[in-house]
């Protein structure tokens, strides 16, 4: 059987609670072992703490997300040193810039980002990084700061972007997104990456696959992203899972 990490999923949203036990027992029965959920605000912390104690397969960061950006507050970056002191997340997470929404407020997106890297710097964490035309920016930042990489996830920029990131320790994540027949870029950056900086995800709830049928994505549609990439690569589906799980793993055991 495969043996498959998804890298990027919200399981702690409340759109799964009917389903989650089950949920992850179908999940595992096709290969998909272990789990990294990422936060995207302060009071969804303590929720992800109980669903790593729920499911030993589930791996967690915490973070603020740029989407969310009019709900976090200065308070909130001590709360986030505090419990990943206490709490021993894997990486912050999910942090990061978005330019491609109008209404949030960049100056606030680039001061929340600024202090969640100085955290991770001091408490020698990854990050998991959301970046939406704002890549050059980010990765400006980047530089400034010693964290031991990460994944950014759901991965959009150029090819010389994604080397950059690459040089800096992150591993670039691919979703449903590499699904879409149109997706000419993200199929050209699939075939000509190293298998060693790609990683899996599916985002779930959000970023359904092309063609998928449930109401909203859940981490099953990874099978569905290793098909695609395998097809891209012509590459076994075996050796894609089992490298991509490998570079999850590389970042959990940081």
């Amino acid at each position: 059987m495969l043996e498959l990490i998804d890298s990027h999923c919200h399981l702690d949203f409340p759109v799964f609670d009917a389903e989650r036990p089950a949920l992850i027992e179908r999940c595992n029965a096709v290969g998909i072992q272990s789990f990294i959920v990422p936060g995207v605000e302060a009071v969804s912390w303590p929720r992800l703490i109980q669903l790593r104690t729920d499911f030993p397969g589930v791996h967690i960061a915490f973070g603020l997300h740029p989407y969310f950006i009019e709900n976090h507050q200065l308070q909130d970056i001590e709360k986030l040193k505090q419990f990943c002191e206490k709490f021993s997340p894997i990486a912050i997470g999910e942090i990061g810039l978005d330019f491609y929404r109008k209404d949030l407020p960049k100056e606030k997106q680039i001061t929340f980002f600024q202090a969640q890297l100085q955290v991770a710097e001091a408490l020698k964490l990854p990050v998991i990084l959301h970046v939406r035309k704002a890549h050059q920016d980010v990765l400006q930042m980047l530089k400034h700061y010693q964290i031991p990489g990460g994944i950014a996830h759901a991965f959009n920029g150029s090819y010389e972007q994604a080397l950059q990131y690459i040089d800096l320790g992150f591993k670039l994540g691919f979703g449903g997104a590499l699904t879409l027949p149109n997706a000419r870029k993200l199929h050209s950056l699939a075939e000509n990456l190293s298998l060693q900086s790609i990683v899996l995800e599916t985002d779930s709830p959000d970023m359904k696959p092309a063609n998928y049928l449930s109401a909203y994505n859940t981490p099953l549609s990874l099978l569905q992203t290793l098909d695609t990439l395998a097809d891209i690569r012509g590459q076994s589906k075996a050796m894609i899972a089992k490298i991509t799980s490998a570079n999850i793993q590389s970042i959990i055991d940081v």
